[in-house]
């Protein structure tokens, strides 16, 4: 027994699938036409379908998750940021570099001097900290905040 799915549904279930795709394999190249086969749309369609449902086109959409992933790793590890950028699907450090500044308001080296590592659980922070059109640079933070609780060690938030 199948349920019949407005249009509008049906859209948003194919635009979801290729979306999760871009996800997925983010650090991967990936190509409109492919992304574009798997809603079952022509790449110019895609495009426009994409950037209704999201907000975003799918090229912005790809720089923001690399560019949060990116921030992930330069607070958690001591990785060169030219690894980072590679690892994250930047082909140039340059390139990479340039959005992050753009998407981020700082460059990736400031980024990381200016956020120690935060013991919260992970989802919060590329939450809080999720770059977002029209919004203002990231903010600055000088040292972790003092009443974070980790998760991973069950403490309660210091005094």
């Amino acid at each position: 027994m199948s349920v019949e799915l407005s249009a509008q549904e049906d859209t948003n279930r194919r635009m979801l699938r290729a979306r999760d795709e871009m996800d997925r394999r983010y650090a991967e190249p990936l190509d409109v036409p492919h992304l574009a086969a798997i809603a079952h749309l022509s790449a110019s369609q895609f495009g426009r379908v994409f950037r209704s449902v999201y907000g975003e086109t799918p090229h912005r959409y790809l720089q923001r998750r690399r560019i949060e992933r990116a921030m992930t790793l330069l607070r958690q590890t001591d990785r060169p940021v030219t690894d980072i950028a590679w690892d994250v699907g930047f082909a140039s450090l340059g390139t990479f570099s340039r959005t992050f500044s753009t998407v981020v308001g700082c460059s990736p080296t400031e980024f990381r001097a200016q956020h120690a590592p935060v013991h919260v659980p992970s989802c919060f922070v590329a939450a809080w900290t999720r770059p977002r059109e029209g919004a203002p640079p990231f903010p600055t933070q000088t040292a972790a905040p003092e009443t974070a609780v980790s998760e991973k060690r069950g403490g309660a938030a210091a005094e």
